[in-house]
């Protein structure tokens, strides 16, 4: 009786692990089938519709195999951007329903699995995917094969495996310049050494790409959200600046089509073009600005920037209390854990609140990198055009936001906007033991954001005092930067009375 039921209850225990793994599979199989769904509208909406359309079946297929692995590419990424809210959300969910027969489902278990699947498919699409997506694409098959698909597919493996032996080899002379003993003796260790070596090295280039572009982001979040709300004015008339722009439209317009060839020469009409087009686009803005209500002409824009300068300033403070607490606490290293322990404890000293603020963080921090990546120079190139994005470009953005979403739950653990620590790999990069890289970190990432904070703010403040008096139709010979404040006020004065 005594075996049969330990038989029994052995069984139970086989049965219950079944359905959970059966249960967890469902659950990322639907998550990343919505996803996919979503990236792949997403890069239909910005793909070149000519490199889809074309006469020719056999690049047609090239390139859709090639748009499919991009789509499984920025589906990853958004997975990884939200591996830290739905943990954070997922633990206060189990505190607030703690005994909920329908939160079962939510555990660590699923957590940790989703944290291990997001990086090995993060890293799966960044060494082997969009390689052999750009190398299919751009190939023709070898001098004397066949022509079809399957010979590019071998021209681009055989490029995919060349490349893997000469990024494996500089990895290997790496590592041999820092630790020559263990790469000595690890030489054909090549999955439990050089593998994480390089995820090591990529993530580190990941995580300094975000400090470069975060604090650019923050600064450029200003002047893009303000693009795209409706500015109040100050001391000025939407009327008469309406009747100005029509005018000056009109007679433009008048200008360019007067019908007599000798009028103007060719140069001297391009430049009238241009300036045709960019007092068009003001008089837009302002009838913009016109048929806008008063609510949201002169309360929209400014509670607007006190929500996204009220986001950084409280993210420069949590990095700033974090540095705090890695001069005289050792727990405030980011480290890795093997379970997450969901539902015991909030992982914000604020309780629900402070929780949801931190996902509001992550969030509001990886919309700033990718605003800043794509305003900085080096890659503004990159940014994609709707309808007229070729695949080359598509495969580069894709492996962009893959870098830079892949190390985002690093990146908020570095700088402390969350205690919810690493699961899985993610915890196990090497640098991140080394507490004079995580402290150099914080302090550069501080100091940034607080210079490029104060720098916008400055200026915008400035601008629009200029604008309100008037003194942007000086003379281009003086330089407005030096326009004293009190010159300012005096002009503003005289014009008020």
């Amino acid at each position: 009786m005594v075996f049969k039921r330990m038989e029994t209850d052995e069984v139970s225990i086989r049965e219950q692990l079944f359905h959970n793994r059966v249960r967890e599979t469902i659950i990322c199989v639907l998550l990343f089938t919505c996803l996919y769904m979503v990236c792949y509208l997403i890069l239909t909406h910005f793909k070149k519709t000519a490199e889809f359309i074309t006469d020719d079946i056999e690049d047609a297929t090239v390139n859709k195999i090639a748009l499919w692995l991009c789509t499984f590419t920025l589906s990853v990424a958004v997975c990884a951007v939200l591996l830290l809210p739905i943990s954070i959300l997922s633990n206060e969910v189990l505190l607030t329903f703690p005994h909920s027969y329908y939160m079962q489902w939510l555990n660590g278990s699923l957590i940790h699995g989703l944290w291990n699947l997001v990086f090995l498919f993060s890293n799966l699409s960044l060494v082997f995917l969009m390689p052999f997506a750009y190398f299919f694409t751009e190939s023709e098959g070898f001098a004397g094969s066949k022509k079809g698909v399957m010979a590019r597919v071998y021209e681009a493996v055989v490029l995919l495996i060349l490349l893997a032996l000469l990024v494996l080899g500089i990895v290997w002379v790496a590592s041999a310049l820092l630790h020559d003993n263990v790469a000595r003796q690890s030489l054909y260790d090549l999955w439990e050494y050089y593998l994480p070596y390089l995820y090591s090295g990529i993530s580190l280039f990941g995580v300094l790409l975000l400090l470069l572009c975060t604090p650019f982001g923050l600064s450029r979040m200003f002047s893009v959200t303000g693009s795209l709300l409706v500015k109040p004015r100050l001391l000025e008339d939407i009327e008469d600046t309406l009747s100005c722009a029509v005018f000056e439209e009109d007679s433009l317009f008048r200008k360019l089509n007067c019908g007599s060839p000798s009028c103007w020469v060719k140069l001297n009409m391009e430049a009238m073009r241009k300036e045709y087009l960019a007092v068009q686009s003001r008089r837009v803005a302002l009838e913009m600005r016109r048929k806008a209500s008063p609510w949201q002409r002169n309360l929209g824009y400014p509670l607007a920037m006190l929500i996204l300068l009220a986001l950084t300033v409280m993210c420069v403070l949590m990095v700033c209390f974090n540095v705090l607490e890695l001069l005289l606490d050792e727990t405030a290293m980011p480290r890795g854990m093997e379970d997450p322990h969901l539902g015991m404890a909030s992982f914000s000293m604020f309780g629900s609140l402070g929780a949801a603020v931190q996902v509001v963080l992550i969030l509001y921090l990886m919309v700033s990198s990718v605003v800043g990546f794509y305003s900085s120079p080096l890659f503004c190139g990159l940014l994609p055009r709707m309808k007229d994005t070729n695949l080359t470009r598509m495969i580069a953005n894709c492996v962009s936001l893959l870098i830079l979403s892949s190390a985002l739950p690093v990146f908020s653990r570095t700088l402390g906007i969350t205690r919810f620590d690493l699961l899985g790999d993610f915890g196990r990069y090497n640098w991140l033991e080394n507490f004079y890289v995580v402290f150099l970190y914080n302090m550069l990432f501080a100091g940034l954001t607080s210079a490029s904070l104060t720098k916008t703010v400055t200026w915008a403040v400035r601008k629009e005092l200029i604008r309100a008096f008037g003194l942007d139709r000086l003379p281009m010979t003086v330089s407005r930067t030096t326009i004293p404040l009190k010159l300012l006020l005096a002009n503003g004065l005289s014009k008020i009375q």
